[in-house]
């Protein structure tokens, strides 16, 4: 057997080490355009801003590694041009001498990764401009910032976005950051984003939300890169840099031209078992088009894990193994400064694009038990099936403590468990590290008191389209404290506390529907009980008053002044 493995990074690599400890005898050849064959993309920004000291540290293995322990022929700086199917030969082009070859696969595995997308706006080849997918776009950019590097210019405000511009600020660079659509992390429903927009301009970064790019040109007064970024709004924003972060695209002009199935937006289609069109070729990684696992729809979704799982996959499917891929369901996370943001399965504005059925419940725990010091309050957002309960999606905002409900929460998805399961959920418990009900037990309960018709809901989504009707608006009800609802209240709320709403039942009208709130949710449902079994009919607004705020502070990001 002669495999042939075109890419290297996180798919290919992990192809060819699987491939050798499935087969000894076999001929495994990899072909990686670039100098390096296997290294962290995702570290790539954190030697920016040097919490990543050591460069070579972003390599994960090197050419010489696996010719000396798994006996691969490695070849970087070959570029293959071709396939010939027919005659199943890939043309390889040397970069170092010239030479171009033909050579011979038995089996063929694609793990050609993902381009960072240039945007072709004028002035977009202006020096100062860069894009990060590799070590050698990260020496430039290492190169750049040796210079007087004062104002940077971050275009997208993704995970790459979000993380460059973390990084540019630690060292000391004031920096913009423009994001085309209407909230930061695209990926997150609107809402969840609040914390993360907060820490953004806590930290000095002038956002520009609902902006982009025009055109780029030379302006004085910055350095000799210096580039001028005209937003559409008309804003001109001088840097010293510019990196553009807003995507990538599948890099998959070698399948195309070899004729191989792609889908609308250049993904490459391959079966369960990473099979192209052709039963010889396979595919892995950023390239190929994935299936949703939780919508089940067609996707493509660019993380490591995945790309190493169908490296794996691919080199066992090969070797006659049936591994089969299960699909993808984005569980991905994002430092920026003190917060993090996680995400798993299927959010709020997906299921709605898709017109799936669908419930929310939010939380706002603490990451571990309050009296322990250094306690953290989260953002915690499930979505979920109305019929069964099952989850579909999962996001956390906070500090401390989001990875894990994040990984808690992904694997209850893998698993098809429900919201009843949440409640359920055993997880370890010591007050440094969570609470005897945990935030995943938490959000369960919310989820499975509302399927079970304890616990009467309404979402802000809902909440607005009813102030916004023209029959009567509902009873807004604040239960919160005087000093808290001092502090700020959704408009037309009429305070009446927890502790005494019993005694001032006359207040809340019976003939009225009513809406009723507090800080996060747990007085209100408690004010929802008491109500209803005192002849009034009232829900409670899911998520409280932080949920309401949090919405407030992304609608005033794209409003504030810049």
């Amino acid at each position: 057997m002669k495999l042939v493995i075109v890419g290297g990074v996180a798919g290919g690599a992990s192809a060819a080490a699987r491939a050798r400890r499935l087969d000894e005898t076999a001929q495994i050849v990899l072909l990686e355009r670039g100098p390096d064959i296997s290294f962290a993309n995702c570290g790539l920004p954190y030697h920016i801003g040097g919490e990543i000291t050591d460069r070579s540290k972003l390599l994960v293995t090197t050419p010489e590694r696996l010719r000396e322990r798994f006996r691969i022929d490695v070849r970087t700086r070959s570029n293959v041009i071709k396939i010939d199917r027919k005659a199943k030969t890939v043309r390889v082009h040397d970069l170092e001498t010239g030479r171009e070859y033909d050579e011979a696969y038995d089996k063929l595995i694609l793990s050609p990764g993902a381009a960072p997308i240039r945007p072709n706006l004028p002035g977009t080849d202006l020096p100062g401009i860069y894009t990060l997918r590799n070590l050698e776009d990260l020496d430039r950019i290492m190169d750049r910032l040796r210079a007087n590097v004062d104002r940077a210019v971050v275009i997208g405000a993704g995970y790459i976005g979000l993380e460059v511009t973390e990084n540019l600020v630690k060292r000391g660079i004031e920096t913009s950051l423009v994001e085309l659509a209407d909230q930061v992390m695209p990926p997150l429903d609107p809402e969840m984003t609040a914390p993360i927009v907060e820490t953004l301009i806590r930290h000095g970064v002038s956002l520009h939300l609902s902006e982009s790019a025009e055109s780029f040109e030379t302006v004085e007064g910055t350095g000799p890169n210096g580039v001028g970024v005209k937003l559409k709004s008309g804003l001109m924003v001088a840097a010293d840099l510019v990196l553009i972060g807003v995507g990538v695209r599948p890099d998959t002009a070698l399948a195309a031209e070899a004729g191989l199935e792609l889908n609308p937006r250049g993904g490459i289609r391959v079966n369960q078992h990473m099979v192209t069109s052709d039963p010889d070729i396979l595919a892995v990684g950023d390239a190929v088009e994935v299936i949703d696992f939780v919508t089940g729809q067609p996707s493509q979704i660019p993380l490591a894990g995945p790309a190493n799982r169908q490296g794996r996959i691919a080199a066992d499917v090969v070797f006659g193994r049936m591994s089969r891929y299960r699909g993808t369901q984005g569980t991905s996370i994002v430092r920026v400064f003190d917060k993090c943001a996680g995400c798993t399965g299927a959010s709020e504005k997906l299921l709605k694009r898709l017109g799936r059925p669908y419930l929310t419940a939010v939380v706002h725990p603490l990451n571990h038990a309050g009296y322990f010091p250094g306690a953290e309050t989260m953002t915690l957002k499930i979505t979920y099936e109305p019929e069964t309960g099952k989850l579909l999606g999962a996001q956390a905002v906070g500090g401390a403590g989001v990875d894990k409900r994040i990984d808690v929460l992904a694997m209850a998805i893998q698993a098809g468990m429900t919201v009843f399961d949440l409640e359920e959920a055993e997880l370890a418990y010591a007050p440094q590290f969570g609470s005897a009900k945990d935030p995943v037990n938490m959000v369960g309960f919310v989820a499975a008191g509302r399927l079970r018709g304890e616990h009467p809901q309404i979402s802000l989504d809902q909440l607005e389209a009813e102030l916004n009707a023209t029959h009567t608006a509902p009873f807004l009800l604040d239960v919160r404290t005087p000093a808290e609802f001092s502090l700020g209240s959704i408009p037309g709320a009429v305070n009446i506390p927890i502790d005494v709403l019993r005694d001032r039942l006359a207040e809340v009208p019976a003939d009225h529907p009513i809406v009723a709130y507090c800080q996060v949710g747990i007085r209100g449902l408690l004010a929802t009980r008491i109500l209803n079994q005192h002849g009034r009919t009232a829900v409670n607004l899911s998520g409280g008053y932080t949920s309401y705020a949090q919405r407030r502070t992304v609608r005033d990001a794209i409003k504030r002044p810049i």
